[in-house]
């Protein structure tokens, strides 16, 4: 692959915040947010406003919740957690249109964007 096709898969793969946030205003109802991330409940404080909770460890047993007929946008801790790949490739596996939310959650609190208690 040269560098010029890995960047557009990159792109057609992922979504900033912005970019998710913009394209959520323009399609409202289009995608599912999909928090993916494993951990116990004293880590895990909070999630993305109006995301669902499918802990990767789960997916594949409970991927049926999720409808094929709009995109799926999953994300994890931060850009060193590979758990959206993960999420990202079995949901591909399985027919879902996907992206992956770069940076996390973490990328979503640094920009100081609305989540919600858990």
């Amino acid at each position: 692959m040269n560098k010029i096709a890995y960047l557009e898969n990159h792109l057609e793969l992922t979504y900033s915040p912005m970019d998710y946030l913009n394209y959520t205003k323009e399609h409202e109802g289009a995608c599912i947010l999909v928090d993916v991330r494993n951990a116990p409940p004293h880590l895990k404080k909070e999630k993305i406003q109006g995301a669902i909770e499918i802990p990767l460890n789960e997916l594949g047993e409970r991927v049926q919740e999720l409808p094929k007929d709009k995109m799926i946008v999953v994300y994890c801790w931060d850009t060193w957690c590979n758990m959206g790949k993960k999420a990202s490739l079995l949901l591909l596996k399985e027919g879902y249109d996907v992206k992956e939310l770069l940076g996390g959650i973490a990328s979503w609190n640094i920009m100081k964007l609305p989540v919600e208690a858990l």
